[in-house]
């Protein structure tokens, strides 16, 4: 990837990010209880804001009471504070060659789409403290997490090193290289096996990952516009069907995709993962909120 097309690419996800101010990402909820920056986790802990006084008790050390509070009252307490431990976001954001579909010039192709939510997501996790990285289809595409503006143009050209190959009509992420009480933002149209998909959530959640899986379709694919003599052809050639009436198909393909959408959330919600599906004609500024806010339920 040249660096001009990065900072392409970053400016494009920037400028989905500025649309958020650091606390309007977040839940409301969230905005009240935070400093600018900061997600507090409301428990108490290693941290530097205050949460609370409680009363003493025997095992306290006296290092830690509060004795300017202590003196308005008869008996000493202990200033808490917040526990505000960073926390670690991978991002997955499919490279098969299925996400290289756009049904119309002017909208993006599902890849594009995925990539700059990606890039912007890891800039309001870069505003709060937190820690990001990618995964990919194999060891070598796995970038380790970190923060900064060198971290999200490493993640920037990870992204774009994958979609520069030649994959596969549907991927699955490697996940042996993905640490224990991370969260996994997993992006791609899900069009492949599901049973694949299930396989690699029950395995990040054995490990302890939870997450969020967002689905990124063309409108086309939703509305299935065609009619007529039409030939279907995945982007590598593998899969191809043609058919003289494909009007008639569109019922049962939109039931099937249904289906296939239906089958996906509950996946995630067995396991606890948040599901969501976006069209790349529609403004990114609801998908990355909503990711956005996905990550933060998981402290809720």
């Amino acid at each position: 990837m040249t660096t001009l097309a990065a900072r392409i690419l970053r400016r494009d996800a920037a400028g989905l990010a500025a649309d958020f101010p650091p606390l309007l990402a977040a839940a409301e909820r969230l905005a009240q209880t935070v400093l600018p920056g900061i997600h507090g986790r409301r428990r108490a802990g290693l941290g530097d804001e205050f949460w609370q006084y409680r009363p003493a008790i025997d095992s306290d050390e006296p290092r830690y009471i509060d004795w300017r509070r202590s003196a308005k009252s008869d008996g000493n307490f202990i200033r808490q504070k917040e526990w505000q431990l960073a926390q670690t976001v991978m991002f997955m954001v499919d490279p098969a060659a299925s996400m290289q579909y756009s049904s119309d010039k002017k909208i993006p192709e599902k890849s594009t789409y995925s990539a700059i939510l990606a890039l912007a997501c890891a800039m309001l996790l870069q505003r709060g403290g937190e820690r990001f990285g990618l995964l990919g289809t194999s060891v070598a595409d796995f970038i380790s997490a970190g923060r900064g503006d060198t971290q999200i143009l490493r993640l920037a050209q990870g992204i774009e090193a994958m979609f520069r190959r030649d994959e596969p009509d549907f991927t699955t992420p490697d996940l042996s290289l993905l640490r224990a009480d991370t969260q996994l933002v997993l992006i791609s149209d899900f069009l492949g096996d599901p049973t694949a998909l299930r396989d690699v959530i029950s395995q990040a959640s054995a490990q302890g990952v939870t997450g969020a899986i967002v689905q990124v379709l063309d409108p086309a694919e939703e509305a299935f516009p065609w009619q007529g003599r039409t030939v279907f052809e995945s982007k590598t050639g593998a899969l191809r069907h043609e058919t003289l009436r494909a009007g008639d198909l569109r019922a049962r393909y939109q039931d099937r995709l249904m289906e296939r959408k239906a089958a996906i959330q509950d996946i995630a919600r067995q396991a606890g993962w948040h599901y969501k599906c976006h069209h790349s004609d529609q403004p990114a500024a609801s998908a990355l909120l909503w990711m956005y806010q996905a990550l933060e339920r998981r402290h809720a």
